[in-house]
């Protein structure tokens, strides 16, 4: 009997010593799997850190790519004067199996993107902006079109001259009465002169220049007053109209602009004879009466100044947005030349030569961009010359009285891009002194290839 309950003891007694092993076995089981949970989300997460750092990268490279391709548009403007239409490739949308990893960043990378496509609207508009307007008013002021291979430009100017003169010939008798003769003298001449101008640029710096203008003149003289009576009047008109002198030039840039100088241009140029010289013409009594036996006015008007000339000058730049600023002066030379005949009486013939004083020029202004295709400008200009000199053939040299001159003109200015090949200029001079026009109107439509 005690053999039997000791058997079932120790059978009872192992059964539980092998529940309790499979027991605490099955315990100590979970441990390790928890440790190699815990690694593998640690490594998900930097993952997922890595993959945020890239995306954030990645939006700012291309915001900067498209910056740069804004600054490569805007410098490619400057020289062809087209802008680029073609923004840069979109950013490609992202993959099925990282749209969970980057939902929570969506709207990081939305900003991102929506700052990238704001500068580069915003660079673009500005570029777009400097690429006509700016460019049209910088190639009018410097009168050099380098960024063009080829520019046609059909230019028509019309001058008005008005002036009145009260000629006075006796004395004042008891401090009070005139006695003698009282002569009024009045000149109007209106001007119509067409330029053909061809610019070609053989390189960036160097272009070449060929002006060909026609000119039509009319002039009309009035005098009245002789012999003391202001109700009498003659009047007589004379024309002129042919081809002008045709004037050769080359611009070549010797500096470009930067952030502390201004574009400089430098012009050398040749001016030929080859419209009508006033010298010789001949000048014909019209008198009505014997009243009027000095009244004569030329057969013709001139086209042309007669001599040779050669022109040094240079012009100055500035871009400062939203303005341009721009300068030029000049020099003019004369040649002395030999005429058969510079005398103006029909009845004789006086070979002799002809010296023109040289000539300083000068102007400075300002221009404003309205928008991508119109911009105003302002200026003032001014010429300056001595007095001209004849002399007969062996002789000495002569003054000619009245001969010195200084024009100067107020010039108000509009362009506006009709198309990417052609601008619309106008241009309205105000004379300030009484050498210069009254007014001056002027149209210019170049073509640029």
């Amino acid at each position: 009997m005690r053999k039997t309950l000791l058997a079932t003891a120790m059978a009872c007694s192992c059964v539980c010593g092998f529940a309790s092993f499979d027991a605490s076995g099955q315990d100590a089981q979970p441990a390790p799997n928890q440790a190699a949970n815990t690694k593998n989300q640690e490594d998900v997460e930097e993952l997922v850190r890595q993959l945020q750092m890239l995306k954030v990268n990645y939006a700012q490279e291309v915001r900067r790519l498209r910056v740069l391709d804004a600054e490569v548009q805007a410098l490619q403007s400057r020289i062809t004067g087209k802008v680029s239409g073609t923004p840069l490739p979109a950013e490609p949308a992202p993959g099925s199996e990282t749209a969970s990893t980057t939902t929570s960043n969506g709207s990081g990378a939305s900003v991102e993107s929506s700052q990238a496509a704001s500068t580069t609207q915003a660079a673009q508009a500005s570029t777009s902006t400097q690429s006509r307007s700016v460019q049209d008013a910088l190639e009018q002021q410097q009168n050099a079109y380098f960024s063009r291979k080829f520019t046609l430009e059909d230019d028509l100017t019309y001058n008005h001259y008005d002036r009145a003169e009260l000629t006075l010939n006796g004395f004042l008798a008891l401090n009070s009465i005139f006695l003698g003769n009282i002569a009024i003298d009045r000149v109007t001449s209106d001007s119509l002169t067409n330029d053909l101008i061809g610019r070609y640029a053989v390189t960036p710096r160097f272009s070449l220049n060929l002006d060909v203008p026609y000119v039509g003149r009319n002039t009309d003289y009035q005098q009245g007053g002789a012999g003391g009576s202001a109700a009498t009047l003659d009047e007589a008109s004379s024309t002129g109209k042919g081809l002008g002198d045709v004037n050769l030039s080359v611009n070549y840039k010797i500096l470009t602009e930067t952030a502390n100088r201004p574009d400089t241009v430098l012009t050398l140029g040749i001016t030929a004879p080859t419209g009508q010289a006033p010298y010789g013409i001949k000048w014909v009594n019209v008198a009505a009466s014997s009243q009027y036996e000095e009244f004569a006015v030329p057969t013709k008007q001139p086209t042309g100044n007669g001599v040779w000339q050669a022109t040094f000058a240079s012009s100055f730049v500035k871009t400062m947005d939203p303005a341009i600023v721009f300068g030029n002066f000049g020099y003019i030379h004369s040649f002395t030349r030999s005429f058969n005949d510079i005398n103006t009486d029909p009845q004789e013939v006086t070979p002799g030569s002809v010296k023109l004083a040289d000539v300083f020029y000068f102007g400075a202004g300002i221009a404003f961009a309205f928008n991508d295709r119109s911009s105003l400008s302002l200026s003032f200009s001014d010429r300056i010359n001595g007095k001209d000199s004849l002399r007969d053939t062996g002789g000495p040299w002569t003054k000619i009285i009245g001969s010195q001159a200084n024009a100067a003109t107020l010039n108000l200015g509009f362009t506006y891009a009709l198309s990417p090949h052609t601008t619309f200029v106008t241009i309205l001079g105000m004379g300030m002194t009484p050498d210069a026009p009254n007014f001056t109107l002027t149209f210019k439509i170049p073509y640029m290839f």
